[in-house]
């Protein structure tokens, strides 16, 4: 029998553990919104549920043997916030606000989707092992942590500090977050391993 308490904290951890990064994606992309407009709030939060949505349901099925998700080439997502730093340094103006390095909701999806591709290894196990009872709270909790991980982003990327540094530096800071972010996601997946080793 399922203990809902215990389901909920082992996906509090789990959660809190494999999305602690997100924190800053949300918090310069809140930031960006407060300046520039774009992508608006509720393109950011939207977005953040489609694309934790999306790996969980990834997740789901891998753990079901419905899907098969190549690894490490997942690693190979890493590319598209490099390309979404490597766009908005190239487009800088001289506009006092922070580049809006992504405008879309489709674009944080695709941000969220590719920062956590690694998470889907650490899911997957969990997910064959739960009961449909502890799964369902599992969701019901990783939703409410999506809207808690928000808040908390939206508060910091309000904050007086937060705001005047990117001020200061967002023409150079947020997209070379958004490529550090996407160098990190290449080096830990192993996929650089994997292609030196098709080259040779």
């Amino acid at each position: 029998m399922t203990d809902p308490l215990a389901a909920a904290a082992g996906a509090a951890l789990v959660f809190t553990a494999t999305n602690l990064d997100d924190i800053v994606v949300l918090t310069v992309l809140f930031v960006a919104a407060r300046g520039s407009g774009r992508p608006r709030a509720w393109h950011i939060v939207a977005g953040q549920y489609l694309g934790i949505g999306a790996l969980v349901a990834t997740a789901v099925l891998v753990a079901a043997g419905l899907l098969v998700v190549p690894d490490p080439w997942t690693g190979l997502l890493g590319l598209l916030p490099i390309a979404l730093g490597a766009r908005a340094l190239l487009a800088r103006t001289d506009d006092e606000a922070p580049p809006a390095v992504v405008d879309s909701l489709l674009g944080v999806a695709g941000v969220t989707v590719a920062n956590g591709a690694d998470n889907i290894a650490v899911y997957v196990p969990v997910f064959r092992s739960l009961e449909p009872a502890a799964g369902l709270v599992w969701l019901l909790v990783f939703a409410t942590l999506v809207a808690v991980w928000c808040a908390t982003a939206a508060l910091l990327g309000g904050h007086p500090r937060v705001v005047r540094l990117v001020g200061r530096a967002g023409h150079w800071l947020v997209p070379t977050i958004f490529i550090g972010i996407g160098l990190v996601i290449l080096v830990t997946s192993g996929v650089l391993t994997r292609l030196a080793g098709l080259a040779t």
